[in-house]
């Protein structure tokens, strides 16, 4: 039963317990684990996969069946209807489209006195991509990954996803990862699988940045092999944050909450709004839904831990505790969503009124559903093209910028007592026999 509160005080309390459910004891003990099992892959490669494998996925492979094989491949095409392929060629479309409008370019500015700076954007040479199994299968999760990497222009493209029963993974998770160009494919899942894309293993290739959402071993594996590889972020349980007032409709937002909280026992689903009517209303409208629910009972665990309904006083209340909270999704299910939205700061996507469900984001809509959590959303962003290319500085001086900004450069340098900097500039610019000298040793082999 999701719980009504009407004091903020109250709410507030609530609202900072959710956000920080993946603090508890439980989680932070199971670090040895995941730690074990970054050492053990590190430091014995595909037999510690194989291993893991075995013990967790309950999957005896060899090192052969790793990776995922051409013929699986062309089989999984046979195995998903034409539906659900173009579904996954149409969300593909609208997913690139979304994500070419985020492709950074380098520029280059002349200023005063010969004086070049600019920026150089170039893609990582290697990528790996977990996709998460077990529950259910996620192609959409591929998409979402997979996509901006290639628009950024990642040369090499390699994703681990856990095997099912008899070693088979799901075919439309394999479509997909073909639709969006990715055909190095290895069924390995967990924290074993971080720990092979980050430390490479005889089989599969160490990469630059790992990204997907996965459980809280890979959450935890991939914030221990953070430095070593970059990573997106560290993706927890799902949650959405919906803001209703009286307009709203509460079999809708019934329906979105439970959305989220049938992904995972520890998602959380959170309703402010500002009539208690409507918020009586959703409340049974859940259970309604939940009566006949395929998940239910990892849902109504997720809704009798994690759920929660606010009355507030006003909108703007409303906007303050999001904001506060910092939702992965915010849902503003209100007469005029634009107009609220000014008083939004933290979410990681924001969908705006009665139709536009979530679920528009998870699948189709263009921007990525791979978001920040459990109060990310504060100083993060989705996951993007940007995910997958850095930046170099360009920086080019000449002689007569240098010789004027000599002065000021040696006088930081000496204040912050490194004598070197100061002299690597002072020696360049001191006269201009000393450059003639410089020129002449170069020339003569000495310098």
């Amino acid at each position: 039963m999701l719980r009504i509160i009407t004091e903020r005080s109250e709410a507030e309390v609530e609202l900072r317990r959710i956000c920080e459910r993946t603090h508890d004891e439980a989680v932070v003990h199971k670090e040895a684990t995941v730690r074990e099992v970054l050492q053990a892959v590190k430091r014995q490669g595909d037999r510690a996969l194989l291993h893991y494998t075995e013990e967790f996925d309950g999957q005896k492979l060899n090192s052969e069946q790793l990776r995922v094989s051409g013929s699986e491949l062309d089989a999984a095409y046979q195995q998903v209807s034409k539906e659900l392929l173009d579904a996954i060629r149409l969300a593909r479309k609208q997913i690139e489209a979304f994500h070419r409008q985020r492709i950074p370019k380098s520029w280059v500015q002349f200023g005063e006195d010969e004086i070049v700076l600019g920026k150089r954007y170039t893609p990582v040479d290697r990528a790996g991509l977990y996709v998460p199994g077990g529950r259910a299968a996620y192609p959409s999760t591929v998409l979402m990954n997979a996509i901006p990497a290639k628009v950024a222009g990642v040369p090499r493209i390699v994703m681990c996803t856990p095997p099912g029963q008899e070693k088979t993974l799901n075919p439309a998770v394999l479509v997909a990862a073909q639709e969006a160009g990715v055909e190095e494919i290895y069924r390995v899942g967990g924290a074993q699988a971080i720990a092979a894309l980050a430390y490479g293993t005889e089989t599969i290739p160490k990469v630059d940045v790992i990204t997907g959402p996965g459980n809280i071993y890979v959450t935890l594996a991939k914030k221990l092999v953070y430095g070593t590889v970059g990573i997106d972020s560290l993706a927890g349980p799902s949650e959405v944050l919906v803001i209703a007032d009286a307009q709203a409709n509460p079999v809708y937002v019934a329906a979105d909450m439970l959305a989220q909280a049938e992904h995972d026992p520890m998602a959380a689903a959170i309703l402010l709004t500002t009539d208690l009517q409507l918020a009586r209303k959703v409340v049974a409208e859940v259970d309604r839904q939940l009566a006949d629910h395929p998940r239910r009972l990892l849902t109504e665990k997720a809704i009798a831990h994690y759920g929660l309904v606010v009355v507030v006083d006003s909108l703007s209340t409303a906007a303050e505790l999001s904001n506060q909270f910092a939702p992965e999704h915010l849902e503003l299910e209100v007469g005029d969503p634009w107009g609220l939205l000014e008083q939004i700061r933290h979410a990681g996507a924001i969908f705006l009124g009665n139709s536009t469900p979530e679920a528009v984001g998870d699948y189709l809509a263009g921007p990525n559903h791979t978001l920040p959590t459990s109060g990310a959303a504060r100083y993060t962003s989705a996951l993007g093209v940007d995910t997958f290319i850095k930046h170099s500085s360009l920086i080019q001086y000449s002689p007569a910028a240098l010789q004027k900004m000599s002065g000021a450069i040696q006088a930081l340098a000496k204040a912050e007592g490194l004598p070197s900097h100061a002299d690597s500039v002072r020696l360049r610019t001191q006269n201009k026999e000393s450059w003639g000298m410089v020129d002449t040793e170069q020339q003569n082999g000495e310098g």
